[in-house]
């Protein structure tokens, strides 16, 4: 007998039960960004837990850390820390992938963004965020991140073929389309995938779309437009808002691009590009957090676009510098339960 095809993952605007977020939790991974990063982490799960939003997991990736982040946090209603095991935060892509009303999930295979990064640990997230959550995961043969994928809710996923095709992941699907859409069809409900070309430039995931673009409402795609001259990714951005507005919905509706001010171009410490992206902003019960990088100008600009999309939401900008020096901001250390 065929397996039945799951429900469509519901969109990150519906409403939800809980968030999982990652704490940094590991100096030699982090080093002197550490502490930094912890301090903006902190900001995320304040502005997450806040009055009608989120029941926030934190989940904490070395046990021994986990009562001195409950000191840290007490006083913070809707705080639950998790003390648990990871390689690293970034739960969307090692977490599972949860179906409508969080009864179901969909884990896969992990192997460290193409073998790239393989932390002890990491594997291990689904089944630890399955069990904490009550909920039986569905296991994927195939290798798979979150934050590879953009959900509408209505079964349209967005994706890359960089990243969802590239032969470090599944050397099997050789580059077809149709093999990846179907395997993402059984595992997560997918109708219709669009594939978009490239990510960003020196993006170690290897172009995760959710650095990329993002729905933010049924048949409506947010993509960046380049800040300043020098910005790095002026060409990619452009490709990427051609391709989406040729686009179809698995609904029937032609694509509407959003476009949003980039951060423009962002240094590491040797002076390279790094990937810094506004589209890796977190929609949660309520609000919109979106990640900042120094440039008040464009952070704001970022706030005022997201604001047309989102009216009924707060949108909180928070900085995310130190994260960044990890390959990801706050959409790539969480992961959201839906209601």
């Amino acid at each position: 007998m065929t397996a039945p095809i799951p429900a469509a993952v519901p969109a990150e605007w519906a409403p939800h039960r809980a968030m999982w977020v990652g704490w940094p939790s590991h100096a030699e991974y982090w080093f002197e960004a550490l502490k930094q990063a912890q301090d903006e982490v902190e900001g995320l799960v304040r502005a997450l837990a806040g009055p009608g939003r989120e029941r926030v997991r934190l989940m904490v990736g070395k046990p021994e850390l986990a009562a001195g982040v409950r000191a840290r946090l007490a006083g913070v209603d809707n705080v639950e820390v998790v003390a648990g095991t990871f390689g690293d935060v970034w739960l969307r892509d090692t977490g599972p992938i949860f179906g409508a009303g969080s009864r179901t999930a969909a884990a896969f295979r992990f192997n460290g963004w193409g073998g790239k990064y393989d932390m002890p640990g990491d594997d291990l997230v689904a089944a630890q965020i399955g069990e904490h959550a009550g909920v039986a995961l569905s296991w994927n043969d195939f290798v798979m991140e979150g934050g590879s994928l953009d959900h509408d809710g209505e079964g349209t996923v967005l994706t890359t073929r960089q990243c969802l095709l590239n032969p470090n992941r599944n050397p099997a699907w050789n580059q077809d389309e149709a093999v990846a859409a179907a395997a993402l069809e059984k595992a997560i409900g997918a109708r219709v995938v669009l594939w978009l070309g490239d990510g960003l430039l020196n993006d170690h995931t290897d172009g995760h779309v959710d650095n990329l673009a993002r729905f933010v409402a049924p048949g409506v795609v947010a993509c960046p437009i380049a800040w300043g001259e020098d910005d790095p990714n002026a060409e990619v951005y452009d490709a990427v808002a051609r391709d989406l507005s040729a686009m179809t919905d698995a609904a029937g509706r032609k694509i509407r691009v959003l476009r949003i001010p980039s951060p423009g171009l962002v240094l590491d410490e040797d002076e390279r590009p790094i990937p810094a992206s506004h589209m890796n902003f977190l929609i949660a019960n309520g609000a919109v957090v979106v990640p900042t990088y120094g440039d008040a100008r464009a952070a704001d600009m970022a706030r005022q676009a997201l604001k047309e999309a989102f009216p009924d939401r707060e949108i909180i900008p928070l900085p995310s510098n130190a994260i960044l020096t990890g390959g990801g901001s706050f959409h790539c250390i969480s992961q959201q339960e839906p209601a």
